[in-house]
């Protein structure tokens, strides 16, 4: 074997090396159920997003589930209504009674179930939930996280919060509440829409959670879902795009090995 034929079969080889670094290089990082923001002021009322990623390229999921921090109970979490999906939230009676607005509070929501919609592979779903009150001696909320898919895998997002945990659960950092003990406009106005509906009883509640979240607000979160879906579907765009290059240079190779391959027998001959 010649000299040239080796040096073309040693390009080939790291051709193909160089395509699937670039292929492997192309695979998203894994992302995991968090939630927006991710710090709030202690002692208020404040609405988040549960973002729940589909990290699977053959299966949609199809349900979620939330569980409120057991240590840390609040008096009322409100998921805003998300077109396509069914909402259930349980409800836990306290080992130790709440007080808000100086009334006793003996149970409190546990868990929040998203389930009859559908994230499809390489996209995201925000679930807007309100809570409050928020407590004010915690510096934290943790959120365990249960993800269904429709191939009946269920992934577990219970981890230790860390930077090592492969499934962490979600965290929601309480920082020390402003000196009028709200933190913000946007928290003040979630406290009066709470303290209305408490008025009105727990059957009408629901109801107006529904009724007030279907105006402006859904609308603000809306644009936020499809402005993110945007960016999303961007970086999967460009993903895909270096995973076909990589092949390319990786098959280029190939084929300069095989044409060299055949100079040299018709040299030979």
């Amino acid at each position: 074997m010649s000299r040239t034929l080796t040096r073309f079969r040693t390009a080939a080889v790291l051709a193909a090396c160089t395509g699937a670094a670039l292929l492997a290089g192309a695979v998203p990082a894994s992302a995991h159920v968090t939630v927006d923001p991710r710090e709030v002021p202690a002692g208020g009322y404040s609405t988040i997003n549960v973002k729940v990623p589909n990290e699977r390229d053959n299966a949609s999921t199809i349900k979620v589930e939330l569980f409120l921090d057991p240590e840390q109970p609040v008096a009322s979490a409100m998921p805003q209504p998300v077109p396509g999906w069914e909402i259930e939230v349980e409800i836990t009676e306290l080992e130790e009674p709440l007080e808000v607005h100086g009334n006793q509070i003996t149970e409190a929501p546990s868990k929040i179930i998203w389930s009859g919609g559908e994230i499809q592979p390489g996209m995201f779903q925000q679930f807007p939930v309100s809570l409050g009150r928020l407590p004010e001696d915690a510096g934290q909320l943790v959120f365990k996280a249960i993800q269904t898919y429709d191939n009946d895998e269920i992934v577990r997002w219970i981890d230790e919060p860390s930077e090592d945990a492969e499934h962490p659960a979600a965290v929601l950092t309480l920082t020390p509440a402003a000196e009028d003990g709200h933190g913000s406009a946007s928290a003040d106005e979630d406290e009066e829409a709470e303290t209305a509906a408490q008025t009105d009883g727990s059957g009408e509640e629901g109801e107006g959670a529904g009724d007030g979240d279907a105006g402006s607000p859904a609308s603000s979160e809306t644009s936020e879902t499809s402005a993110a879906s945007d960016s999303g579907d961007s970086a999967d765009t460009a993903a895909r795009v270096l995973a076909v290059l990589g092949l390319l240079v990786g098959a280029a190779g190939v084929t300069l090995a095989l044409l060299a391959g055949r100079r040299r027998t018709t040299a030979g001959s």
